[in-house]
């Protein structure tokens, strides 16, 4: 009897262990929440005031991470996958339609982050660019 037990006891162990393998582990370099802080000609002070940011604090789901922006009047979701070689691909948001007295940052930033091809993180900094020399960087908001 104990034989048994100890062999069910195994392999409920084994089930456990196997399931936990499947769940995908969050990437802490780049599974934070980001600050906007150069940007297309806005200063740092116009993206500071807005509380320009983009959150990918989501669960990672087959290499994709859910994520959403704040630009300082509408809340944006998005799915970004980053891949090997410092690539990146962002798909097409979605955005709530609130009308906004300033929304030039925010269209400016909906235009061009997903044309965003590439990205790198160095330290506490993200930056994404693409093709044509635009380029977007953002600092780790939980660092001092």
């Amino acid at each position: 009897m104990k034989k048994i037990l100890l062999s069910l006891f195994t392999l409920l162990l084994i089930g456990f262990a196997l399931n936990c393998s499947a769940v995908p582990d969050k990437n802490p370099y780049l599974q934070r929440q980001w600050m906007l802080v150069s940007f297309d000609g806005f200063s740092k002070e116009q993206l500071i005031a807005n509380k320009a940011e983009v959150n990918l604090t989501a669960k990672m789901e087959n290499d994709k991470i859910q994520g959403n922006a704040y630009m300082g009047c509408n809340q944006m979701s998005f799915t970004t996958e980053f891949k090997k070689g410092g690539k990146v691909k962002i798909s097409q948001g979605v955005s709530t339609m609130k009308a906004c007295q300033n929304m030039e940052l925010e269209t400016s930033f909906q235009k061009k982050f997903e044309t965003m091809t590439k990205y790198k993180v160095e330290g506490h900094f993200l930056t994404l660019s693409d093709n044509n020399g635009n380029s977007m960087k953002f600092v780790a908001a939980d660092w001092d």
